[in-house]
C-alpha cells in the first residue's frame, strides 16, 4: 500500500521533464528514428530540464519530507564512519549523466568498486522521485533545476553533491548562413517541451543578445523536433546530445550551427549552463557520510574515464543500452559535456545558474532560491 501511495504522489510531483538522450534518422518517422539510440527516445528530454509548469504537488513534497531529517543536515561529513559497507542505491536517466557513470557501473558489476552499489536507469524522473520518496533510491542523477524544485518542495530532503553534466544543447540546421544567434532573426526554431531548460536557455540567450523576431515552436519531445526539422517544417531545432550528433550523421544536409553552452558563456559571466546534478537524500547523507564520500570519489573517476577513454566508454555505453551503436556513441561522448564538479565550485556554478533561471521565472527553481544547505559540502 505504501508503494502505491508513493507512486501516486510522485506521479503528481514529476511529469514534465525535457529532452534526453536518443536518436533520429534522415527523413524517417519518430518511431523509426528512435531505434538508432535504443530506448533513449522514451526519455523525451528527461536530462535537460524540469518543466516549470509541472513542478510537483505539496502532497508529494510532504511525503518526501517525512522520510528525511527535519533539520536538513549541512553535509559536512563530521560524523564519518571508519568504514561503511552500506549498499548505496543509485538511479539515473538514460542519457549523458549515465554515460558518465558507465565505468563505475562496470566496476561494480565486476565487484571491483570500493563502494557497494545497486544501479538502475529510468526513462523519466518521476520514477526517480518515487524511489527517493520510498527510500529505495539514495542517490539520483537528475536535471539541475529539478534538484532545486525538489529541495524547495520537500524543505531540504535532498542535497546536491556534484554537477555531472554541463550544456548539451545545440542548434541544428540545414541553413549554413546561421552562424550566430543574430542570424536566427526571422527564422522558425523548434524546441522540445515548452517551459523546460531548452526553452528557457533559448529565451535567455535571445534576450541577452537582443535578438527578436524569432519564432519559437514547441513539440513534445526531441525526436519529434528532429523529424519536423528534417521534413523542412522549421529552419532550425534546439537539440540535446546525442540527438544533435545523430542528426548530422543521418542527414548530411543538417549541421550543428550553434553550441548553446558557448553562447551561454559569452553572456552569463557568473554561471554555466548546468544540465545535470547528482543529489543525495539528506537523511542518507547524514547517516552514511563515508559511503557518500566513496561514491563521490568513484563518480569523479568514472566521469574522467568517459572523457579520457572514448572507445572503451562508448562500448560500455552500448553495453548499458544507452545508445545502440558504438560509432554514434564515440562521436556523441565528447560533446555530452560530462563533468564532475563538487564543493565550493559546484555551489558557485549551480547557484549562478539557478539565479539566472530564477530571474527568468521563479517557478523554474521551485519558487525561491535554495539556501546554503542545498549544497553538500563534504570535507
Amino acid at each position: 500500500m505504501k508503494k502505491k501511495i508513493a507512486m501516486l504522489l510522485c506521479a503528481a510531483l514529476l511529469t514534465g521533464v525535457v529532452a534526453g538522450c536518443g536518436a533520429s534518422t534522415n527523413g524517417e518517422s519518430g518511431a523509426a528514428a528512435s531505434s538508432a539510440v535504443q530506448s533513449s527516445a522514451q526519455e523525451s528530454g528527461s536530462e535537460e530540464g524540469f518543466s516549470a509548469g509541472e513542478s510537483g504537488s505539496d502532497v508529494a513534497a510532504t511525503a518526501l519530507e517525512s522520510t528525511s531529517s527535519a533539520s536538513a543536515a549541512s553535509g559536512d561529513g563530521t560524523q564519518a564512519e571508519a568504514k561503511d559497507d552500506t549498499v548505496v542505491h543509485v538511479a539515473s536517466l538514460k542519457g549523458p549523466t549515465t554515460m558518465g557513470l558507465v565505468s563505475l557501473m562496470e566496476k561494480s558489476a565486476k565487484k571491483e568498486a570500493k563502494g557497494n552499489y545497486e544501479f538502475r536507469m529510468e526513462t523519466m524522473p518521476d520514477a526517480l522521485m518515487k524511489g527517493i520518496v520510498s527510500k529505495e533510491i539514495d542517490i539520483a542523477l537528475i536535471p539541475a533545476n529539478a534538484a532545486a524544485v525538489w529541495y524547495n518542495k520537500t524543505k531540504g530532503a535532498v542535497q546536491v553533491i556534484d554537477i555531472n553534466t554541463l550544456g548539451v544543447l545545440y542548434v541544428v540546421s540545414a541553413d549554413d548562413q546561421i552562424k550566430t544567434l543574430s542570424d536566427l532573426k526571422g527564422k522558425s526554431v523548434v524546441l522540445p517541451n515548452k517551459g523546460a531548460t531548452p526553452d528557457y536557455a533559448m529565451q535567455y540567450l535571445l534576450k541577452e543578445n537582443k535578438v527578436s523576431d524569432v519564432s519559437l515552436n514547441y513539440v513534445s519531445e526531441a525526436t519529434e523536433a528532429l523529424t519536423d526539422l528534417s521534413a523542412g517544417k522549421y529552419d532550425a531545432a534546439v537539440l540535446p546530445q546525442p540527438f544533435a550528433t545523430v542528426a548530422t550523421i543521418k542527414n548530411q544536409k543538417l549541421k550543428t550551427v550553434l553550441n548553446l553552452q558557448e553562447e551561454w558563456d559569452k553572456v552569463a559571466k557568473d554561471s554555466k549552463l548546468v544540465t545535470g546534478v547528482t543529489v543525495v537524500r539528506t537523511e542518507f547523507a547524514k547517516e552514511h557520510p563515508e559511503a557518500v564520500k566513496t561514491f563521490m570519489e568513484e563518480h569523479k573517476a568514472s566521469a574522467a574515464f568517459a572523457n579520457e577513454n572514448t572507445d572503451e566508454a562508448a562500448a560500455l555505453v552500448v553495453k548499458q543500452g544507452i545508445i545502440e551503436k558504438e560509432p554514434i556513441a564515440k562521436q556523441a561522448l565528447p560533446k555530452c559535456n560530462i563533468i564532475y564538479i563538487d564543493g565550493k565550485e559546484m555551489e558557485s556554478l549551480l547557484s549562478g545558474y539557478l539565479k539566472t533561471l530564477f530571474d527568468l521565472n521563479p517557478k523554474m527553481v521551485g519558487g525561491t532560491m535554495p539556501d546554503e544547505s542545498f549544497y553538500y559540502l563534504a570535507k
